[in-house]
């Protein structure tokens, strides 16, 4: 292991400690998240390219919902099986691609020291930063790495390009010459300073949220569509949007990352100032359904693991939309009995009174004359995902003054 690590490791526990639980000097403002994505234990495809991560420079680029004069910026290693150095962390205003506005970078500390050690099975956030992020744009964190873990913690369906130097690399401002890859990798959040009328509205979801369909840096999934109109409008321009998509997740059982039930409580609820939650998860479970007896099954069981979500939600003062799962007939989901645990579900949501409001995502994508099917021109080619006109559509469809 790197001597630059070695001795970190021994006090890492206590940085953890000390970083998830210290508290601002900002005592007029409160955090909000303006960006977040769902962690999960990266396959083995997905994993990152050669030359990896460890004692190298890693930059990745998001794109933010609300912005800020103070920032911070979370990572993790909850799926790591050994610790991750990060000797060197950056963040700077992303000119596109792997270039970065050099006058821009700002190194972030933890705990007042620019190096941090995540132990497995930890996360780490880093201290109050003064910076000036703008609403809507794009932010490069560049991490020059010690020593990383074999097992990666990270989010593979980024739609969004980062890219790999070997070595030591925080000053360089292109990258030219990097590996790229269209992963991201230990990064989870960014918070934002704001006053008291901001607010976050967290996104739960599978591949239709995390944006499978959507264009590779184009920053055009259905909540990004979302959070763009909610800045433009006056009345909603201070709230952050969080996509806490997964491709392939389900809610109680199966699937690729942690089910949508197990990691609500970290995903969701341990986020900052979240004052809105939309729920749009279920299709995998019931595309995953075996046997006919088994459709009431799991329509029922998803409509407990909704119901649990929604109390934990309301507990903490947070307003729950539940939106309902969209048209599969023709995809590779297709059978009678998941079409019937669907509709169960889909008039559970619409009807149970659960939910503070319901967004009916079913009817906007549907075709008129035959409604378990998407419209021919909104999906991308698989009759299950949106293509890019119908993310714009969904996101275009929200009610804004759900917000308010």
């Amino acid at each position: 292991m790197n001597k630059i690590c070695s001795v970190g490791i021994l006090f890492a526990l206590l940085l953890f400690s000390h970083s998830l639980g210290a508290k601002s000097s900002f005592k007029s403002k409160i955090w909000t998240g303006t960006w977040a994505t769902a962690p999960m234990l990266v396959e083995p495809n997905n994993m990152p390219p050669e030359p990896g991560l460890t004692n190298n420079t890693l930059r990745q680029i998001v794109r933010v919902s609300i912005g800020g004069d103070v920032v911070r910026v979370r990572f993790s290693n909850i799926f790591g099986k050994q610790p991750v150095c990060l000797k060197s962390v950056a963040i700077a205003v992303s000119k596109g691609a792997g270039a970065i506005e050099v006058s821009s970078q700002a190194i972030l500390k933890f705990d007042g020291k620019k190096q941090a050690v995540m132990p497995a099975g930890s996360e780490v956030v880093s201290d109050p930063l003064k910076f000036k992020l703008a609403p809507g744009s794009q932010l490069a964190i560049t991490i020059a790495f010690g020593e990383t873990s074999a097992t990666t913690t990270g989010h593979p369906g980024s739609r969004t390009t980062s890219y790999i130097l070997t070595g030591d690399q925080m000053a360089s401002a292109d990258f030219s010459g990097a590996i790229p890859t269209d992963h991201w990798y230990v990064i989870t959040g960014i918070d934002v300073l704001s006053s008291s009328p901001a607010g976050a509205i967290a996104v739960l979801g599978n591949s239709i949220t995390d944006g499978r369909g959507s264009g590779t840096n184009m920053q055009n999934r259905w909540p990004d569509i979302l959070s763009a109109r909610l800045l433009k409008n006056p009345t909603t321009s201070n709230l952050g949007v969080l996509n806490l998509g997964i491709g392939g997740n389900c809610v109680v059982r199966g699937g690729l990352g942690p089910t949508a039930l197990s990691r609500f409580d970290r995903d969701v609820l341990s986020l900052d100032n979240v004052k809105w939650l939309i729920i749009l998860e279920g299709i995998n479970d019931i595309g995953g359904i075996r046997v006919p007896e088994d459709a009431p099954k799991m329509a029922q069981s998803l409509i407990e693991a909704y119901s649990q979500m929604i109390d934990k939600a309301h507990a903490k003062g947070i307003k729950v939309y539940g939106a309902t799962i969209l048209p599969f007939a023709k995809s590779f989901y297709d059978k009678d009995f998941r079409q019937q645990a669907r509709d169960t579900v889909n008039e559970w949501i619409r009807n149970s009174g659960r939910f503070d409001a319901v967004i009916d995502f079913d009817v906007l994508m549907r075709q008129p004359e035959d409604p378990k099917t998407i419209l021919p021109d909104l999906h991308d080619n698989d009759f299950l995902h949106p293509n890019q006109a119908g993310y714009k559509k969904m996101g275009d469809a929200i009610n804004l003054d759900l917000f308010k």
